[in-house]
């Protein structure tokens, strides 16, 4: 499948519940799966390839590959950490953005069993950008405006670039 990149409207909307987890939902489990390693991510979700259900894919190394079907976040950590981060619908682009330590999230698997994880470092950052996409919200909305128009700008020239 294609992820889609900043510009493309369906991924400033909100998700929608997933409303029956059965055999024919792995589908769309499978392709997100194979789409976020065609990428070579760590984490995709739903919107980023044109399907507007609450699913997110995450896959940190040195541990297991985890499906969040109508994740809810429960809580997250008043401490914050400040790192790195890209996306697949940005390519190119990685910058520094603040976002809570830790996180727990309920959410059902890819067989439809309800699962509740408290997860911190990398993984709950990753499930913190994932979840974000869920409601329209993309990693440069997380920082400040002034660094953001640097970002717009610079992925303006390089479009303009290839247009040439």
């Amino acid at each position: 499948m294609r992820i889609l990149t900043l510009g493309d409207e369906l991924l400033r909307q909100k998700a929608q519940p997933v409303k029956e987890i059965g055999s024919e939902y792995f589908k769309v489990v499978e392709e997100l799966v194979k789409t976020l390693y065609v990428g070579d991510g760590i984490g995709l979700a739903g919107p980023q390839i044109g399907i507007l259900d609450r699913i997110f894919v995450v896959h940190v190394e040195g541990d297991i590959l985890r499906v969040f079907i109508n994740p809810s976040i429960i809580e997250t950590s008043q401490e914050t950490m400040k790192f790195e981060e890209g996306c697949l619908s940005i390519p190119g682009i990685y910058t520094d953005v603040v976002r809570p330590r830790s996180v727990k999230i309920q959410a059902w698997n890819e067989k439809g069993r309800p699962f509740t994880l408290e997860a911190s470092g990398m993984l709950a950052r990753v499930i913190l950008h994932e979840y974000d996409h869920l409601e329209g919200i993309l990693f440069i909305d997380r920082i400040s405006e002034q660094k953001r128009k640097r970002i717009l700008a610079r992925i303006e020239k390089a479009a303009a670039k290839e247009q040439v």
